[in-house]
């Protein structure tokens, strides 16, 4: 759709949801990158406490960081369809 045919209103309601959006997007990449460097960098520190027979460190570099990967899909995607929807740009209408 050429955005030149837009109302105002129509306009805006789509600047609004860009920029809540982008805002969702950054920061699912910074918890991202929390989870899958920054917990990484700790683990060896973290080895020396043990958690179900396995080094702590370990435990969350491996379970912990999947975990809260899925988790972070489900909620951007819970987050992206209430933004879409704040702004009338649902798929269903």
């Amino acid at each position: 759709m050429n955005q030149d045919n837009l109302s105002p209103s129509k306009q805006q309601a789509r600047e609004g949801h860009w920029v809540k959006t982008r805002k969702l997007t950054i920061w699912v990449l910074v918890v991202w990158a929390i989870f899958s460097l920054v917990v990484h960098w700790f683990a060896n520190s973290l080895n020396g406490i043990s958690f179900i027979g396995f080094p702590l460190g370990y435990y969350f570099a491996v379970q912990g960081s999947l975990i809260i990967f899925v988790l972070t899909i489900f909620i951007q995607n819970n987050l992206q369809d209430k933004i879409d929807a704040d702004s009338g740009l649902t798929e269903e209408g």
